[in-house]
């Protein structure tokens, strides 16, 4: 899926935002930094994100760990390699990495702050205002998304609990 992605980068560390398909599909898209001790050889601007996916037509959510990198979270990447992170975090990059194939690119073209920033979020994010967010405003592509596994899976899951 291609797309475009607009991304409100909160104080806090955290995201939210949407991705719209060249389909024209609308996705959610809920972040949160992971706290950990970061690699000696990483930037400061490097940061893990656990990203979340929604679809709002059928309620469903899937999670990948993401790359943040560049100031205001300009780009994401998948996580090639998690060595050099505290145990936790490698664990949760390790076992993300072995069930879920989803890759994530997303590179902003468009930076808005302070009163630009805030007229977008009026607009497209209603409950975002006031908060104080930089927004990013970019191409965005994912790879191995498919609600329809995560509502397969769920089923496989309550079928075994009966």
């Amino acid at each position: 899926m291609e797309g475009i992605a607009s991304i409100a980068l909160l104080p806090s560390g955290s995201i939210s935002g949407h991705f719209i398909t060249s389909h024209s599909v609308c996705y959610g898209l809920h972040g949160v930094e992971l706290a950990c001790e970061r690699e000696c050889s990483r930037g400061e601007d490097y940061r893990l994100i656990k990203l979340t996916f929604s679809d709002y037509l059928t309620k469903k959510e899937k999670e990948v760990i993401v790359e943040c990198r560049g100031h205001d979270a300009a780009r994401f990447r998948n996580v090639d390699h998690a060595h050099g992170w505290e145990e936790d975090v490698i664990g949760i990059v390790e076992k993300k990495e072995e069930k879920d194939e989803i890759s994530v690119y997303f590179d902003c073209e468009t930076l808005k702050s302070d009163e630009a920033a805030e007229d977008h979020i009026k607009k497209f994010m209603p409950k975002l205002v006031g908060l104080d967010a930089v927004v990013n405003i970019g191409t965005m592509r994912i790879e191995g998304l498919d609600f329809k596994l995560v509502e397969e899976e769920s089923s496989d899951k309550s079928n075994a609990q009966s």
